[in-house]
């Protein structure tokens, strides 16, 4: 008999020109976002660090897109996974587990405080499988309605039932509409809004020009006879993720929340990406002073350790009388691994004050980002709110979108060549958002050291000496 014999090549392992060689041939491109010809491959990580194979560092300021809020590797987060996975890291979900409970109840206790409802949560395992879920709720209480309003520069998710509601026609093109798409409103964006207007006064001209749509029925949406809104729900992100972390200003939440009551409209706030104190809050809606009907959560509640995503809704729409058990379901949705370290991560913020300690560190990252505006005319906005600070990218304006210079200073940052002193060379990761892709989000480390922040600051000030003007 011919003995087989594997060749020393099969168990190699492979180089990075080899593995990019074979995601060519072998990965679909449709499950990464491919900024560069070729994507970074990472080796290691820790803390704000992210480390290439070469033993090049990079100071991580996306952190995952916020999935990261805790640091890589922290240690205890990391414990808390080896101890699930040491006593109970499976089991069907027909049954219960200590820790799914426990952090349900974590949440919901919260909430009440919070905003002075009832509710309950439910979970899933990632962040547009929970707004799919949470438009089965509003569907289901409403008495079947699927039409929602959302924001214009909103972002959702991929799935079909989310990208509905999401902005960006590029994610629908190719698939066909799946129900029905949503209403886009316009999000009050005072840096590109109408100017003479202070911000608190484009916030309440932007509910103005909402409310208008019920004043005849002519406007498409509102049976003034019936007092019915043909729309279910508002979908929200309180600080826009994907469309580059625009803050709304502080007065137009509460203005928007009461024409929603006056016509019976549901208030969904998606908190995927800036809840678990990415502002200063557990959740971002906290800041604008209105309770929200549902609540959808996800990334940081792992700190991207195990996908755990959920939703929390008020009582008499997700209590099992009007929602009872089967209505949706995913075979991994309270997973005993994302719940064990998801419930770590609430014990850990109730014992330190996260919300004094990012609000001190986003105004010294903010005080940072605001010396570089002054000091090129190509930055023609920053802001920023807690650990979530944007800067805007424009031509020598100081408005004109600019995509390309854009795209020229992240793609430097990635080279790994940018001076951290000392001798030493480091990289930055950036992510890019935005409505013209010109916008770089700014979300590090919670646990970013101040340290660490003054290097960010020099080496953005590099890349902005490198492409831009003073």
């Amino acid at each position: 008999m011919m003995k087989l014999v594997t060749k020393p090549a099969d168990n190699a392992i492979p180089d990075e020109a080899e593995l990019h060689a074979m995601e060519r041939e072998y990965c679909s491109f449709g499950d990464t976002v491919h900024y560069l010809d070729e994507p970074k491959i990472f080796t290691d990580c820790e803390g704000s660090y992210l480390y290439d194979g070469q033993g090049n560092s990079f100071l991580d300021l996306q952190m995952w897109y916020s999935a990261v809020n805790f640091g890589y590797k922290n240690q205890r987060l990391n414990n808390a996974v080896k101890r699930q996975l040491d006593t109970l890291p499976q089991v069907a979900s027909q049954y219960l587990h200590r820790e799914k409970i426990e952090l349900a109840a974590k949440l919901a206790r919260y909430n009440e405080k919070k905003f002075g409802v009832k509710g309950r949560i439910h979970f899933n395992v990632g962040g547009s499988q929970s707004v799919e879920d949470s438009l089965k709720l509003v569907r289901n209480f409403t008495g079947g309605k699927s039409l929602m309003f959302a924001f214009e520069g909103g972002y959702h998710g991929r799935t079909l039932g989310a990208s509905a509601i999401t902005s960006s026609y590029r994610y629908r093109r190719r698939y066909g509409h799946f129900g029905d798409r949503a209403q886009f409103i316009p999000f009050p964006y005072h840096f590109r809004g109408i100017k003479g207007m202070s911000k608190e006064e484009y916030g309440s001209h932007c509910v103005a020009q909402f409310e208008r749509l019920f004043e005849t029925e002519y406007y498409g949406l509102w049976d003034a006879k019936a007092g019915k809104c043909e729309y279910a729900a508002f979908y929200v992100e309180p600080i826009q993720g994907t469309g580059g972390y625009v803050i709304p200003p502080k007065n137009y939440f509460i203005e928007l929340k009461k024409v929603l009551d006056k016509y019976g409209i549901l208030l969904v706030v998606d908190e995927i990406q800036m809840g678990f104190y990415r502002t200063g809050k557990l959740w971002s809606i906290e800041h604008f002073g209105v309770t929200p009907d549902i609540v959808v959560f996800g990334k940081a509640i792992t700190n991207g350790l195990n996908p755990l995503a959920g939703l929390w809704a008020k009582e008499e729409m997700i209590n099992p009388g009007i929602f009872p058990p089967g209505s949706t379901h995913s075979t991994f949705a309270s997973n005993p691994m994302g719940t064990g370290v998801a419930l770590e991560v609430m014990k850990m913020l109730e014992e330190e004050d996260y919300e004094t300690m990012v609000m001190e560190k986003g105004a010294y990252f903010l005080e940072g980002i605001q010396g570089l505006k002054k000091k090129y005319r190509n930055i023609g906005d920053v802001d920023g709110l807690g650990l979530a600070l944007r800067i805007e990218i424009c031509e020598e304006d100081s408005f004109t979108p600019s995509k390309a210079l854009t795209d020229k200073i992240v793609d430097e940052a990635m080279l790994a060549q940018l001076d951290a002193g000392n001798g030493k060379k480091c990289g930055l990761v950036l992510d890019i958002g935005g409505y013209y892709k010109n916008v770089i989000t700014l979300a590090p480390s919670l646990h970013i050291s101040f340290e660490e922040i003054d290097l960010a600051i020099r080496l953005l000030d590099q890349l902005f000496g490198k492409f831009t003007k003073k």
